[in-house]
C-alpha cells in the first residue's frame, strides 16, 4: 500500500501529556515521509467529521460502530501495544500496533526490581524515623547477580526486558506459546520454554515478569495453584494485562507470604477499585498502567511510524 495521501491523526490523552501528538511530531512525520499530508484532530467530533473520507488514520482507539462511517478506510495505525481498544474482527482494515514500548517498560521493571532488592521502601521508613538502620536494611538487600528471571510473554517487550536485565548477571527463562530462536544476548544458562512447561519454570524463579497481552488465550493463565509454585522469596511484576490471574488469588498468595512482593502496573479492572486489598499491602508497589510512560513516548512512536510508512511506500 502506498501512503501518500492525507493521514488523519487523532492522538490525544486526557491524563498523560507524553501520550499526546503535538505539532513537533507532525513536523517530524512530514519531514521524514516525502509528500505526506496530515490532518491533526484534537477532538472526537472533528475526527468523526473527517473520518468518512479517510483512508489512513492514526488513533488510540476505534469504536466498532465507527467502521460504518469509514467506507474508505484501509489502514489504522496505533501507538498502543495491545489490541484492547481497536476491535474490528470482521473488517478488512489493516491494523498496525506500536512495537517500541520495550525500552520504557524495561526501565520500569528495573526500577521496580531494585525498589525491592535494595530495600528502598524500608529505607524510606527508617529515614522518616531518623534511624541509621544499617543492620536492618542490610539484612533486606538482594542482588540480580545469579538471579533466576522468568519472563512469561516473551514477545518484543519480553525479549527487550530480558536484554536489559542480562548485563546484571541474571539467568533468563522466556516462556512463549511457540518456541523461537534464542535472542543474541542469551548465554548457555538461558532458555526459552513453551507455556506447557510453566509449572517447572515457576518452581525455580526469583523474579516473575508478566508481559502477556490480554484476551481469551491469556485469561486466568496463572491460577492460584500455579502462583503457589513460586518460591517464597520470589517477586512478581505485571506490565502486561491484569486478566492473567484472579486478583483474589494474587491477594491470597501475598497475604499468605507465598511470594515476597509484587509490582503491579495493570489490573483486570482499571482504575483499581479503592476497595482492593492491594492498596494497603506493604509488599506491593502499584502504578496506574503507566510503565510505558516517558517524555520520549510519542517521539519514539512517530520515528517508528515514519519508518513503517516509508517501508510500505517502497513496496
Amino acid at each position: 500500500m502506498n501512503i501518500k495521501k492525507n493521514i488523519l491523526i487523532y492522538l490525544t490523552h486526557p491524563h498523560v501529556q507524553a501520550w499526546n501528538f503535538l505539532p513537533n511530531h507532525g513536523k517530524f512525520l512530514k519531514d521524514s515521509v516525502p509528500g505526506l499530508n496530515l490532518s491533526i484532530c484534537l477532538g472526537s467530533k472533528e475526527f468523526l467529521d473527517q473520518l468518512p473520507e479517510a483512508e489512513v488514520i492514526v488513533v488510540w482507539f476505534f469504536n466498532a460502530d465507527w467502521i460504518d462511517k469509514a467506507p474508505n478506510l484501509k489502514f489504522i495505525f496505533t501507538p498502543a501495544a495491545g489490541n484492547d481498544w481497536i476491535k474490528l474482527d470482521k473488517s478488512t482494515v489493516k491494523i498496525s500496533n506500536g512495537s517500541f514500548h520495550g525500552l520504557m517498560i524495561s526501565e520500569s521493571i528495573i526500577g521496580a526490581i531494585f525498589y525491592f532488592l535494595k530495600a528502598f521502601h524500608f529505607s524510606r521508613k527508617m529515614q522518616l524515623q531518623k534511624k541509621w538502620a544499617r543492620l536492618k536494611i542490610s539484612d533486606r538487600l538482594g542482588s540480580l547477580k545469579g538471579a533466576r528471571v522468568t519472563i512469561l510473554g516473551f514477545g518484543n517487550i519480553g525479549q527487550c526486558i530480558g536484554k536489559f536485565l542480562k548485563p546484571y548477571g541474571c539467568i533468563i527463562t522466556g516462556i512463549k506459546r511457540t518456541l523461537i530462536k534464542d535472542p543474541d544476548y542469551f548465554e548457555s544458562c538461558d532458555r526459552v520454554l513453551k507455556v506447557e512447561k510453566i509449572s517447572e519454570a515457576l518452581e525455580t524463579t526469583d523474579h516473575l515478569i508478566l508481559a502477556l497481552p490480554g484476551g481469551l488465550l491469556t485469561q486466568g493463565i496463572l491460577t492460584y495453584k500455579l502462583l503457589c509454585k513460586l518460591p517464597a522469596d520470589c517477586y512478581l511484576y505485571n506490565v502486561g494485562r491484569g486478566n492473567v490471574y484472579e486478583e483474589q488469588d494474587l491477594v491470597a498468595v501475598l497475604e499468605e507470604k507465598k511470594i515476597a512482593g509484587a509490582y503491579l502496573d495493570v489490573f483486570s479492572v482499571e482504575p483499581l477499585s479503592e476497595k482492593s486489598s492491594l492498596w494497603s499491602m506493604d509488599n506491593v508497589l502499584i502504578q496506574p498502567h503507566i510503565s510505558a510512560a516517558s517524555p520520549h513516548y510519542m517521539q519514539l512512536y512517530v520515528e517508528e511510524l515514519a519508518d513503517e510508512i516509508n517501508n510500505l511506500n517502497s513496496k
